[in-house]
């Protein structure tokens, strides 16, 4: 069964009122999946706390900006701390640049668009891909 990569910020983190919590809209898509859920960050030690990414409702990995998601040595890092394979994985992500780097490495991976919001459509790229 495959494991859904979890963009953090900008996916199922959201900011509402100069603050940051989990966009419960997602965490209930996310939840008709019985596949493990990881969620993908570049936050630091306070950065986890600031996102509010030490409360979230799966397991959160990060390397603290060394190097970043849009670096694919994160996610050659990633899949070898957790003994995945990319075939295994399947990741949504704002950021057209981390994107690129986890295609870059095998990972199956949809833009999302963190203003549309449109889950729809990663209900559809889920769906098709696990």
């Amino acid at each position: 069964m495959k494991t859904i990569l979890v963009d953090a910020v900008d996916g199922i983190v959201v900011e509402d009122g100069g603050s940051f919590k989990l966009f419960e809209a997602m965490h209930q898509l996310l939840e008709i999946f019985p596949n493990q859920k990881i969620i993908l960050t570049n936050a630091d030690d306070a950065g986890l706390k600031e996102y509010g990414l030490d409360k979230m409702p799966y397991e959160v990995f990060t390397l603290k900006h060394n190097p970043d998601k849009t670096d694919s040595q994160y996610f050659k890092l990633m899949l070898e701390h957790f003994r995945l394979q990319p075939e295994e994985v399947i990741y949504f992500e704002h950021n057209l640049a981390a994107v690129a780097s986890a295609q870059s490495v095998g990972i199956t991976s949809y833009q999302y668009d963190a203003d549309k919001k449109d889950l729809a459509a990663l209900k559809e790229f889920i769906k098709k891909n696990l």
